[in-house]
């Protein structure tokens, strides 16, 4: 239990010492390596396959590939920009197996 504490003390020491700690876990910029969504800027959390790093990229833009939501935190596509819509696949199996791609579309234009 001392040797848990010790390297925990240890790691928050290393934690506090770089000049801003605010992009080690939360607040990360596109390209970085990422967990879940929910750490990045963009709030999209890429992968490319299953096999390969997330990092962080940038939100689809209109006419771009996207997936409507994730149980998972981590896309193979990005979602959508504010005020786009993502017109997918949206069942509970397209979320679960990955397949809920589609395009991002403007919602006001007709």
């Amino acid at each position: 239990m001392e040797k848990v504490l010790v390297l925990l003390l240890v790691a928050l020491a290393v934690a506090y010492a770089v000049p801003d700690p605010r992009g080690l876990v939360i607040n990360l910029d596109d390209g970085e390596l990422c967990l879940n969504s929910l750490q990045c800027k963009s709030r999209c959390c890429h992968r490319s396959s299953g096999l390969s790093l997330a990092r962080c990229m940038p939100q689809a833009s209109e006419n771009s590939e996207c997936s409507a939501k994730t149980l998972y935190g981590v896309y193979y596509k990005c979602p959508c920009e504010r005020g786009l819509t993502c017109e997918a696949d949206k069942t509970i199996v397209g979320s679960i197996t990955n397949t809920n791609f589609g395009i991002c579309h403007d919602a006001g234009r007709a």
